[in-house]
């Protein structure tokens, strides 16, 4: 390996690394803001918040490669522009798509590994991150008793404190509801002074430690006299039971809290958590389903239409128990039984028959026409997806073409010009991709050319900087511009003093 490779390599590397960083951090800051209030009210240990970062880590790698390679390539030449290093490296003969060699091999090689990446790696980190973000949002909020409100998310019980002073809970009041309270209501009521609460070393079981309180508990016989309500029915005389205690422990099983683990198979079939392989069989099987659904949508439709007066046309019966659809023919015939006349009592009943026969065809066509969209978008979604583990690869390569030209005509390096030019790029290639995406969604143009809209769009725009950069242009420099806008109005007062000379002539 030459110095001037070492030399482009390690100005390329340290921007590229942290540029990668810098954009997955963006990424997960707008996953935490937008799921702040799952995380925040749940009590998830430190390992599983843990995992779902790097999960979702390793989910915004793919997203991040394209602008980290825009803007390293970018800020690499764009640095060896600034301090001349260009110049001297064109004047000792080596040409700029010399010095780019090395960039466009690790170009070469990071789209590459995009592609690896978006095909193994990636849907493995869906699967496991969006299922586990899934059961964090399932999961219950930490159990919270607020002073003069019940607290009713215990499977069970009503739970109210009329004061909290640190950990004691004064004025305690808990009613245990039974399976079928809706039906006998509450039959058990704990009135204590004062309590506290504490959850097992194992966090199994919620622990109420009351003081100085009664236990109310009403409950039937049924071997007791039976007594009948005003309405007639059957009412069993309740007996009454009080206890009081000094000291009382009320456990409660907390499993319905915590963070139980879904089986991540009922999460699979998304296209996000399928390879290549998988994507094709899917979108060839989903293609068929599509095709045979058409074909039985119009097969059932015959069921809609009724044909009355009809003239049957000689049929060939090959098989006899094939039932053999009427077949009407045009002709005069029509015309005379519709110019006979009716009564207006059965043209009435015609008409009902003919709107209503009329609304159900129509009803039919339009639920079988949402139906058969909606296959048809599961068809492009999953097609789409198969695009995208190659487009996003490409794109990777695309960026350089744009950043490292771009830098070796700005000439400047840093986090200024190169930040701002990158993140107008990205954003180009973002709202490209997202507007292809949703076209072909909605089957208004064709999947392929929505997918691959963004790098049709971008890639002709990377090769004209290439020839400007290896031309020496001066696209991006002011006084090129002052000069033209100079030349173009001395162009306009010349044709104007012509103008004014050929009237006085």
């Amino acid at each position: 390996m030459k110095k001037i490779d070492k030399l482009v390599l390690k100005s390329f590397w340290g921007p590229f690394v942290l540029t990668l960083c810098v954009v997955v951090f963006i990424f997960l800051m707008r996953l935490m803001m937008f799921y702040i209030d799952q995380f925040v009210s749940k009590d998830i240990e430190l390992r599983v918040f843990a995992k779902i970062i790097f999960y979702f880590s390793l989910i915004t790698i793919p997203i991040a490669l394209p602008l980290a390679v825009l803007l390293s390539s970018l800020m690499t030449f764009g640095n060896l522009g600034e301090f001349f290093e260009l110049t001297a490296l064109k004047s000792a003969g080596i040409s700029l798509t010399r010095a780019m060699r090395p960039l466009l091999i690790v170009a070469t090689g990071i789209a590459i590994f995009s592609f690896w990446f978006n095909n193994k790696v990636a849907p493995w980190a869906n699967l496991k991150g969006y299922s586990l973000l899934w059961d964090i949002k399932s999961s219950k909020a930490t159990l919270s008793i607020k002073e003069g409100i019940f607290y009713n998310d215990l499977p069970g019980y009503s739970i109210k404190a009329d004061k909290k002073d640190g950990e004691t809970l004064r004025g305690m009041v808990i009613y245990k509801h039974q399976e079928n309270g809706m039906e006998t209501g509450n039959r058990e009521i704990i009135l204590a002074d004062s309590g506290r609460m504490f959850t097992t070393p194992d966090k199994q079981y919620l622990v109420f430690e009351l003081y100085n309180g009664n236990d109310y508990t009403e409950y039937t016989d049924n071997t007791s006299s039976v007594t009948y309500a005003s309405n007639g029915s059957p009412n069993s005389l309740a007996k009454f039971l009080r206890n009081g205690f000094q000291h009382y422990k009320l456990r409660i099983s907390l499993d319905s809290y915590g963070l139980k683990r879904t089986d991540e198979q009922q999460f699979e079939y998304h296209e996000y958590m399928k390879n290549l392989k998988e994507l094709s069989t899917l979108t060839d099987s989903l293609k068929k389903e599509l095709k045979n659904s058409l074909i039985g949508t119009a097969a059932t439709s015959r069921q809609y239409y009724s044909y009355q007066f009809k003239q049957p046309a000689p049929v060939i019966i090959t098989n006899p128990s094939t039932p053999v659809p009427p077949v009407v023919r045009e002709g005069k015939w029509i015309d005379s039984l519709l110019a006979r006349p009716v009564e207006p009592r059965i043209k009435g009943e015609t008409n009902e028959m003919a709107l209503s026969q009329a609304k159900n065809m129509l009803s039919y066509a339009e639920s079988n026409q949402t139906y058969l969209k909606e296959k048809a978008k599961t068809v492009n979604r999953y097609e789409l997806e198969s695009h995208h583990k190659f487009t996003q690869a490409v794109s990777c390569f695309i960026m350089f073409l744009i950043g490292a030209p771009l830098g070796a005509i700005i000439k400047k390096g840093g986090f200024g010009v190169p930040v701002l030019v990158s993140i107008l790029f990205f954003i180009l290639l973002y709202v490209l991709t997202l507007t292809g995406d949703k076209y072909a969604k909605d089957d208004l143009i064709w999947v392929p050319a929505g997918a691959w809209m963004a790098n049709v769009t971008l890639l002709p725009l990377g090769l004209y900087l290439m020839k400007q950069a290896r031309n020496d242009s001066r696209l991006f420099d002011k006084d090129v511009y002052v000069i033209w806008w100079e030349r173009l109005k001395k162009r306009y007062a010349n044709w104007r003093a012509g103008r004014a000379e050929a009237k006085m002539a």
